[in-house]
């Protein structure tokens, strides 16, 4: 199933506790929705509609523990986190608030949480999660972390039909299909015309390339 892209939050800082909740419940940012190919429940997260500009840590822990924490149930669950087209300038919660979303996860649920299936991670994301992932949360959420370069993939471990996503996503993954170099920051992710670009044959991984390090640190620069 496709879902369209919301149209852009025009929410303000200045908004209630009360509206910011409104607004996260509204775009969807969080969805309950399906289940994996266990039989465990999904909660689907799509970074693209986070309005980070527009709420407060107090507004999406207590929208959490309202609305979502309460019908994942009693038994285990996964998470599909969408983050496509998430950047810093606009939807990026920041360390500050993934860490106060994650200390206010009751225990019982972190236990129950099985894996967190990480949708088109991009270089600079795995690199971030790489360092600062293992300070922010404890080695045991961090070993049920699971990059999903491609939706092909994630469909392994969830059942299609039931987890909607954003056409944005479908057309992302079309694209990395024909230009593979973004996925290691070789290449912009800026809209261009389609290029294929033949695989790599070596028997050598790219992540191992001293060009791919170097390159890699002045994209996060």
């Amino acid at each position: 199933m496709n879902i369209s892209s919301p149209p852009p939050a025009t929410a303000t800082p200045r908004l209630s506790l009360t509206d910011q909740q409104h607004l996260v419940d509204k775009l969807e940012v969080f969805k309950i929705q399906g289940r994996d190919k266990h039989g465990r429940k999904v909660l689907r997260i799509v970074g693209k509609f986070f309005p980070a500009r527009s709420v407060s840590n107090e507004a999406v822990n207590n929208y959490l523990e309202e609305k979502i924490f309460p019908n994942l149930g009693e038994r285990p669950f996964s998470v599909v986190y969408l983050h496509t087209d998430v950047n810093r300038s606009g939807n990026f919660p920041g360390i500050s608030t993934l860490r106060s979303i994650y200390d206010a996860i009751p225990i019982t649920l972190k236990d129950r949480l099985q894996a967190v299936y990480f949708v088109h991670p991009g270089l600079q994301a795995r690199l971030f999660l790489a360092t600062f992932g293992r300070l922010l949360f404890k080695s045991g959420l961090y070993k049920k972390l699971k990059y999903v370069k491609r939706l092909e993939f994630l469909w392994d471990q969830v059942r299609r039909n039931e987890v909607e996503v954003p056409e944005f996503v479908h057309d992302h993954d079309e694209e990395l299909e024909y230009r593979p170099m973004m996925d290691y920051g070789l290449e912009s992710d800026h809209p261009r015309p389609r290029v294929y670009v033949a695989p790599c044959t070596s028997s050598t991984s790219m992540m191992d390339s001293p060009f791919v390090s170097m390159y890699s640190m002045r994209c996060i620069a």
